[in-house]
């Protein structure tokens, strides 16, 4: 039991330093982009990407089903088959930023979930929406890496531990789709 209640005590600890003014912005961002029929995109690499992917199918049906505004939402890391061409035919860096090419315009959001904050893959994909006029939101973990200082605004779980960091930008993604699906008034 002390394994499960110290990972457990950790993991709230680790909450507990989340920014929610951030995260609150964050949510001003989504509400932003919906009201403007802007593309919302999400991108991130292995539980990161299942967090993406977890949290566009919670804002595609849950804040968006029988509501007159709806999100425009896409997770980078679901076209198996677009992801897997561009990892063999040209590097796995290009994954999210030429499908980014693709679709991204000036005022769309990106959205990068990285618990180190220094995939490459995700680095050029923001490196690109903000060259691009996108707002760009980083969900990172520990010192946030490179990333942390390349989005517009960062959301970080200042913690070593993978698993909670994971944890952590979960709960930070139920709390933003959440809000649209019980706060939100509009």
């Amino acid at each position: 039991m002390p394994f499960f209640e110290d990972y457990q005590k950790q993991l709230l600890e680790a909450l507990q330093r989340v920014n929610l003014q951030r995260v609150q912005q964050a949510a001003s961002w989504f509400r932003e982009a919906r009201d403007h029929e802007r593309q919302i995109f999400v991108c991130g690499n292995g539980g990161s990407a299942a967090t993406a992917s977890h949290f566009v199918c919670d804002i595609v049906k849950g804040a968006s089903y029988q509501r007159p505004a709806r999100f425009k939402m896409l997770a980078l890391t679901d076209n198996l088959a677009t992801l897997t061409a561009y990892s063999n035919d040209v590097s796995y860096e290009s994954v999210f930023v030429e499908p980014l090419r693709n679709w991204a315009q000036p005022g769309d959001l990106v959205m990068a979930i990285s618990g180190s904050g220094n995939s490459p893959n995700v680095l050029r994909a923001v490196e690109y929406a903000n060259q691009a006029g996108c707002r760009t939101i980083a969900l990172t973990g520990r010192d946030g890496g490179k990333l942390g200082p390349l989005a517009q605004l960062e959301i970080n779980v200042p913690e070593p531990h993978m698993g909670r960091i994971e944890d952590a930008h979960m709960v930070i993604c139920h709390m933003l789709a959440y809000f649209f699906m019980e706060a939100a008034t509009d």
